[in-house]
Formats: C-alpha cells, sequence, structure tokens
C-alpha cells in the first residue's frame, strides 16, 4: 500500500509537475494545450502502461443524462471499498474517477483509468494533503497549495502571468492546488467540473477533470505504452517522476481489484 512515508521522496517531484509545460507553448502542435503532440521527444523508450482501471457508477434511469458534476454518480459502495483498499480519501477518489469518466466521453480514445490520475494526485500533494492539509466536503482544500516561485533557483523561471491572482505572486508563477498547475497552463487546461461556473484550481474536481483532459490531449490513448508516457511526460518531463506515478498508478489498479 502507498504509505505517506514516501512523501520525503515524492515532494521532491510535486511542486516541478506541469512547471516545464510552459516551455512547450513555444513548441505546441495542433492542440490546445500545451506540449501535446510533442511530449515524447527527448523521452527515452516508451514504458509499458499501466492497467487502466474503470470506476463503478449508479446506473441512469432509461432516457436521462449524467449531470455536470457526475462525482455524485460514482457508486457509493464501490467509493467506500475502492477508498479503503487504495487509501485514497473518499472525496479525492470521487473526482478521480469522475474526471476520468468525463474526459473518456469527450475523448473516447483516450481510455484514461481513475488510477492514472489519482497516481498524478498522489505525487503531486498526496491527494491533497501536501503541507498536513486535507480536501473538505466542497473539494476545496483546508488550504492553499502553492508550489515556491519559479525564479530559475532550482526551478524554471516563469514570470508572473496572472498578477498573483491564482499563486498570490505578482513577480514569479507558482504551481497550485492538488494537481499543482502554473497559471498559465490552467488558462488552457481549467476545467469546471462541479458546474458552479467556474474553473479553479484548489478544487479536487475542477483540478481533477482539468488534469485528465490534458493528459488526453493531441489523441493519445492511454492504454498503449507510447501513449501513456507521452501523457505523463507532458506533465512533467522527469524519468523519475514517470517512474513514481507508474509505480502509483499500478498499485492502485492492483488494489482496486476488478469491478463487481
Amino acid at each position: 500500500m502507498l504509505r505517506l512515508k514516501r512523501l520525503a521522496v515524492l515532494s521532491l517531484f510535486a511542486f516541478c509537475a506541469i512547471t516545464a509545460c510552459a516551455f512547450w507553448l513555444l513548441g505546441a502542435t495542433n492542440s490546445g494545450v500545451p506540449g501535446a503532440g510533442n511530449s515524447g521527444a527527448v523521452m527515452r523508450a516508451a514504458r509499458p502502461a499501466p492497467p487502466q482501471a474503470a470506476g463503478q457508477f449508479v446506473p441512469l434511469a432509461s432516457g436521462s443524462a449524467h449531470a455536470v458534476n457526475i462525482t455524485r454518480t460514482v457508486d457509493p459502495g464501490w467509493l467506500a471499498r475502492t477508498a479503503a483498499r487504495t487509501d485514497i480519501p473518499a472525496r479525492a477518489l470521487r473526482a478521480y474517477v469522475a474526471a476520468a469518466g468525463m474526459a473518456n466521453a469527450a475523448e473516447p480514445a483516450c481510455r484514461i483509468g481513475w488510477n492514472t490520475v489519482a497516481a498524478v494526485g498522489f505525487v503531486e500533494s498526496a491527494h491533497g494533503a501536501l503541507g498536513g492539509g486535507r480536501l473538505m466536503a466542497s473539494g476545496e482544500v483546508s488550504g492553499p497549495i502553492v508550489g515556491p516561485g519559479l525564479n530559475g533557483d532550482g526551478f524554471a523561471a516563469i514570470a508572473d502571468t496572472d498578477g498573483g491572482v491564482m499563486d498570490g505572486d505578482a513577480l514569479w508563477d507558482r504551481a497550485v492546488g492538488p494537481m499543482q498547475f502554473i497559471p498559465s497552463t490552467w488558462e488552457l487546461a481549467g476545467r469546471d467540473a462541479n458546474g458552479d461556473g467556474a474553473a479553479d484550481p484548489h478544487n479536487i474536481d475542477d483540478a481533477a477533470l482539468s488534469a485528465a483532459g490534458y493528459l488526453c490531449a493531441g489523441g493519445r490513448d492511454l492504454t498503449t505504452a507510447q501513449g501513456w508516457s507521452d501523457a505523463i511526460w507532458s506533465y512533467n518531463q522527469s524519468e523519475a517522476y514517470l517512474s513514481q506515478v507508474d509505480e502509483a498508478a499500478v498499485e492502485y489498479a492492483e488494489q482496486a481489484g476488478p469491478i463487481r
């Protein structure tokens, strides 16, 4: 089982994710999301894709459709069992399952699993627990998760792009929220998943859907080695990060087991 004792290692990568994405803005091809289509250019051989786990939803009545926020339709029994097996907070798991479902509805060829979204969420912020925080029932983190200023000192140098509105820093950009988006990337990829009319990187529903959509960009098929590796590489161009997400995604799929 993934343990928080790994955070000493994982946190080395947590605030780095997405920061490299700004550099892809200059080289992105045929996509509204930075990095899509180019992500494998400097990466070593793709690794096998982990199993893409599926969630279980409450059956819809004949002729009805999912609401904008489909987190409410995740089967509560399945959610409780899977949260216990994986040690993922139920509120975060709801968001990851919903995000994968909504991303696949928009891009059927992607076939992203909730376990991949969850693995990114774990490495980025321990599902919103980085710094001792937690996810509230609303999906907001109990306190803002804001990374260090990207001033070139051990990180990429990314001058402020949002006037400090999202990250509180009017000099340098900082990664924010449980999925650690920088403001310029959020402007391109941010989505409103909970139907409140605003895309909020500090809300796990919005952040998870935005991450899933980002990973699916460029027509990727995440059941293939190249598609999955390119997707994670586009999120953070680091072999160590790729390994951490891969390990977590495999373990979550194994722990969850098949849907019964």
